[in-house]
This record gives C-alpha cells, structure tokens and sequence, in this order.
C-alpha cells in the first residue's frame, strides 16, 4: 500500500505543478511577448540534423498597433471567420469535419484561431488524442485569460509563415520587403492563403491555386467586421 501512496503523491504533484506552470505561463504571456514556442524549437533541431539546410530562426515581436488592420482581417476571413463570436471553438465547423472523416471525405480542419494559438505558443505538432485534449485545454485557459485582441495579436506573432520565418513583421520583411504596418489588402491576403502550409507556399512567389485563395478571401474580407480585434 505504501509503495500506492508514494506513486498517487507524485501523480498529484506532476498534475498540481502542471495546472500551476501553466495557468502562470498564460497570465504572463497575455502581458508579455511569447519569446520561443515549441514549434521553434522542433524547426532548429530538424535544421540541425539536416546538413542541406541552415540554422534560420527570424521573428520580430510587433504590437497591433505595427500591425496593418488588413492582417487580421485576412487571416480571420480565411482561418475563422467565427473568430469574434465563439469562445475558442467552432463546434458546427467540428460536427462537419467528424462527419466528413467518418465518410473518408478529406476537409478543411476544424481548428480556431484560438485552438492554433494554443497550439502554436504552448504544444508540439500532432494529431493524438493526448495532444488534441492539451490543445482543448490550453484554448480554455487563452480564452478566459486573454482577450480576442490579445489572442490575435499572439497568434500573429507566433504562427509559422515559412522556412524559419515567424509571425507577420517576419514575413512581411521576407516575402515583400516592408514592415507589417505597411502591408495591403492584396499582401495580407496572400500571406493568408498560404497558412495552411507555409513552408510549401510562398506569398512572394503565389501558384495559380494560392492566386486563386488570394481572390476569395479578398471577398471575404468585405464581410469581416475588424471591431474586437484591435484594429
């Protein structure tokens, strides 16, 4: 029984601890710029076995004030145009794709802006289901701790935008030679488009598919109302 006792302490102080790191983590980061995520660290090591390639880390924190207003519009009209109305999760987006994968039908993920944020700043890539209640989690946490603003504003300044490159002053440098504040409507909706994989697409060098994406979300940047998201 003893030996029960000892393990049941140290399962309760790894879960104790683990609700304490991480609600402190989201309290400070809804103040101060997120420094380094998972994802960039992953990147470096994948960099660092690879002799083909170069250690490239580039990411330059940048408020919502430095930011164009026509960047979070693009990115909501093209990732989650629900952004300003739900609390982290799109649970009609959710049913639909449930269903969709049951049929074998391949769709367009069910992922927020806010679940990508959780993602991107707290976890690791993947699809498991330890993974995928994290995310749910750390949603919850960013959600209630955080406002839409700040939740866009993190996201913008953490969400891969291609081979080592971070966040929209980043890319807007990379792909267009000019800081984030300056970007235009054809600019930013370029940059959306090729979030669904970044390192892939290039918003300086579009595809006729990435051109034909730059199109429809400019259209739905018409219906996006920016009130709420700092702009």
């Amino acid at each position: 029984m003893r030996i029960f006792r000892i393990i049941f302490r140290i399962i309760f102080k790894i879960i104790l601890w683990f609700f304490i790191l991480s609600i402190g983590f989201t309290i400070i980061y809804r103040f101060i710029p997120v420094p380094i995520t998972p994802l960039m660290v992953i990147r470096l090591y994948e960099q660092a076995v690879d002799e083909k390639k170069e250690l490239r880390l580039y990411k330059d924190w940048v408020s919502m004030k430095h930011i164009s207003k026509n960047v979070p519009q693009a990115v909501v009209a093209a990732e989650d145009q629900k952004f300003l109305d739900h609390n982290g999760f799109d649970w009609e987006a959710m049913k639909k794709a449930w269903e969709n994968n049951k049929k074998g039908k391949r769709v367009k993920g069910a992922s927020t802006i806010s679940q990508q944020t959780a993602k991107n700043v707290f976890l690791w890539p993947g699809r498991n289901l330890v993974r995928k209640g994290l995310e749910a989690y750390f949603t919850f946490l960013i959600e209630t701790i955080w406002s839409k603003e700040r939740i866009m504003e993190v996201y913008l300044n953490v969400i891969e935008m291609g081979e080592g490159v971070y966040g929209i002053e980043a890319a807007a440098q990379t792909n267009f030679k000019k800081s984030a504040a300056k970007l235009n409507r054809n600019e930013s909706a370029l940059i959306a488009a090729v979030l669904p994989n970044p390192r892939r697409w290039s918003p300086a060098r579009p595809t006729p598919y990435i051109q034909g994406r730059q199109v429809w979300i400019l259209r739905q940047m018409n219906n996006i109302n920016p009130v709420g998201m700092g702009i």
